[in-house]
């Protein structure tokens, strides 16, 4: 069991953090009798999972539903479903993001050879006259 210093100095995250996820739903630590949280290693996992999941581009929301089915069905399967589905989701909003991004460097690419050719024209000018 740790505290939430502990745990927010583990994760490098601020205490606020683990507050509001906790706020969210996303999180039940138990309380001591002195009305501290402390986190056991499930907390902690599921701590990992959402820190997993906002690294990849997932919405609280999603986090918290995927997080969540675990705890409704102790199988794994229900979550594991809706991770692919979010995953599959998440990898044609990647492949959309990239195909975006290619095209806008070949874009600035062609324009950056068209402003090249016309610098060198206009210094070719000036050292002619």
């Amino acid at each position: 069991m740790k505290t939430i210093k502990e745990v927010a100095k583990q994760f490098n995250v601020s205490t606020r953090t683990i507050r509001y996820y906790e706020e969210l739903g996303l999180l039940n630590p138990n309380r001591s009798s002195t009305n501290q949280r402390t986190f056991s290693k499930k907390e902690l996992a599921k701590l990992k999972l959402i820190f997993r999941g906002k690294r990849y581009g997932f919405s609280l929301e999603e986090i918290k539903e995927m997080v969540l089915l675990f705890d409704l069905d102790r199988t794994g399967v229900q979550q594991l479903e809706r991770t692919v589905e979010y995953g599959e989701q998440k990898i044609q909003e990647i492949d959309s993001k990239i195909a975006e991004l290619t095209q806008m460097k070949n874009e600035l690419q062609q324009l950056q050879g068209i402003f090249t050719e016309k610098l060198a024209t206009f210094k070719g000018e000036m050292h002619d006259e």
